[in-house]
């Protein structure tokens, strides 16, 4: 009964894998891959140019920087969206669908109009710096450095803080509150309450959350592309390998990227299981 679902597998996953290895071991190129076959001369030119360009690890910085901005902005935001909207009031289940938008709209619809909105020549932000804020010029957000990489951060923390959102609410609605109603009694104020009581309880959600949407960002493609295109600073891993391969048609180049931020990944994810996640068991 398995069967059909092991073959999905391996069809979808685990063979554009192992080909995706191969190729990182090959000289690749559209012209050439087609003849090359499984088995070709191996080599580990790939590797080498791509661990011997600059431009890879500057890249890879501003994967970082991308990757932990975009996860803690989204996380702290949906933290404070979930405590403004613990307490029952009127409206609350339609303001919360309403918190979805960002998350559940259209990549390609909302980027177009984040373009719209932070264009120099008739964007609306522009028009009110200029107009009431008193720029003297307007901003290039998505086409000057180091705007871009702060814009395209702060797209992804508005995008994906309702996902954290939606996991920090599931999570407060199982608190027991008999222990925070003991300490209102106690004289504890809410500050202390959340500081003593609630966050601590969150932490496990939090680090969770922290992982997955690191993994998330540090694959993220089409926020920053559809934005920038990759550039003014914004050459995140993903899109340096899109580039790579369509741009230089370097098959071999992008298939060595990949593989090697795979491999990064990996090993921040075995740190992560080997010291956080054990510890969290233990504790549970």
């Amino acid at each position: 009964m398995v069967l059909p679902t092991t073959v999905i597998v391996v069809a979808v996953i685990i063979v554009p894998l192992l080909w995706n290895v191969l190729l990182a071991f090959q000289d690749s190129t559209y012209l050439t891959v087609r003849l090359n076959g499984v088995f070709n001369a191996f080599t580990l030119s790939n590797f080498s140019a791509v661990l011997g360009d600059a431009g890879f690890w500057s890249s890879l910085l501003t994967t970082v920087i991308y990757s932990v901005g975009g996860t803690a902005g989204s996380i702290l935001l949906g933290l404070i969206a979930a405590l403004a909207f613990r307490a029952p009031f009127r409206g609350r289940g339609v303001l919360r669908a309403f918190m979805l938008l960002p998350y559940v709209a259209p990549v390609v619809a909302v980027t177009f109009v984040w373009q719209i909105m932070l264009n120099p020549q008739f964007g609306i932000i522009n028009g009110l710096g200029v107009h009431i804020l008193g720029w003297t010029v307007p901003i290039n957000f998505l086409g000057k450095a180091p705007f871009a990489l702060i814009t395209v951060i702060v797209f992804e923390i508005w995008r994906y803080f309702p996902f954290a959102f939606l996991f920090i609410t599931a999570r407060l609605t199982g608190l027991p509150a008999d222990i925070e109603e003991a300490a209102v009694v106690d004289g504890a104020t809410p500050t202390q309450s959340f500081r003593h009581i609630v966050f601590p309880q969150l932490l496990p959600v939090i680090a969770l959350l922290s992982v997955l949407r690191l993994i998330m960002n540090f694959n993220k493609f089409d926020d920053v592309y559809l934005l920038t295109g990759g550039s003014a600073g914004t050459d995140v891993a993903a899109v340096r390998v899109f580039n790579t391969l369509v741009g230089n048609s370097d098959i071999g180049g992008a298939a060595a990227t990949a593989l090697i931020l795979s491999a990064i990944l990996g090993v921040a994810l075995a740190v992560y299981v080997r010291f956080f996640a054990g510890e969290r068991s233990d504790q549970a």
